[in-house]
This record gives structure tokens, C-alpha cells and sequence, in this order.
């Protein structure tokens, strides 16, 4: 489902002055004016990482990767 922008920047701000309280040592309870995003402020209070889990590397990427590109980069030139 897509999120329109102006919703996405509220949640994300929600999120952020979540984190902020937690941070100032704040009681875990969402205020008034965040109700309406009060998950995205829970999640920022919680430490959960914004935009949900992190995307795991694949196993083969290391395949992909070899040593010679990565550890000298000015082998390319």
C-alpha cells in the first residue's frame, strides 16, 4: 500500500521525536499531539530501526565481490 508523502514525513518525524524522548529519558507514553502516528513514536522509543527490518546481504554476494577489485582500487585505471 503506498503511503502518501505528507503521511510518510509525519511518521518519520513521529519517529524521530520518539527516539528524542527515550534519548532525554522521557516516560514511554505518547503525547497528544502524536496520536495519530503514536505506532511510528513508539517504534522511534523502542530503538526499532525506521522502515523496518534491514535487508540482509545475499549469500553469494561474496562471489560477486572478489578480493583483487575490492582491495585495490586503482587496479581499474
Amino acid at each position: 500500500m503506498a503511503v502518501a508523502k505528507k503521511d510518510q514525513e509525519r511518521a518519520n518525524y513521529a519517529w524521530m521525536y520518539g527516539a528524542q524522548a527515550r534519548k532525554d529519558g522521557k516516560e514511554r507514553a505518547v503525547p497528544p499531539f502524536w496520536q495519530e502516528h503514536a505506532d511510528a513514536w513508539l517504534e522511534g522509543f523502542d530503538d526499532v530501526p525506521m522502515g523496518g527490518q534491514a535487508k540482509p546481504v545475499r549469500s553469494d554476494m561474496e562471489a560477486e565481490v572478489d578480493e583483487a577489485a575490492v582491495g585495490n582500487p586503482d587496479a581499474g585505471t
